[in-house]
């Protein structure tokens, strides 16, 4: 069943600050590499707010990730076995870290996209109820073969 996942970061800096470069030079290049992995299903995208599918992001200031994989595997080898682990492994320069839970995953029907307001309830359904079959993180996917789920999302 092709899952969903919500990743969001909340920047230490202005996203057109030099301090985060690094990061933001390259969010077209591992977005890119996204789309062309195995498994990768779609990717919300920031339409203009008067298109019909705009939704304004909850979380202001964030960068959004929401997207739909074919299988948490497929997800899981593009966040630990590509060029976004190099991105990922430096997080900690470029990103606040968080009080709540960040990342989330759900399943979802093969055609489903999911909305920004659907994911933010699986958010808040993670902040409340710990993993369920309803919102989990990493470590309620089992057995994908990973070493270390916390490092992941």
């Amino acid at each position: 069943m092709p899952l969903a996942e919500l990743n969001i970061a909340m920047p230490k800096y202005p996203l057109d600050d030099p301090r985060i470069a690094g990061f933001t030079d390259n969010i077209g290049r591992v977005n890119g590499l996204a789309a062309t992995m195995p498994g990768f299903v779609w990717r919300h995208g920031d339409q203009a707010s008067g298109h019909p599918g705009h939704q304004p992001v909850p979380w202001p200031n964030a960068i959004v990730t929401l997207s739909v994989w074919e299988r948490a595997e497929d997800l899981h080898h593009f966040v630990r076995n590509t060029i976004h682990k190099a991105f990922h492994a430096r997080r900690a320069e470029w990103f606040d870290a968080m009080d709540a839970h960040h990342f989330v995953m759900w399943h979802v029907a093969p055609d489903h996209r999911p909305t920004l307001t659907e994911a933010e309830a699986r958010l808040d359904h993670l902040d409340t109820h710990g993993d369920t079959d309803h919102a989990f993180g990493w470590s309620h996917l089992a057995p994908i073969a990973y070493r270390n789920p916390q490092q992941c999302g």
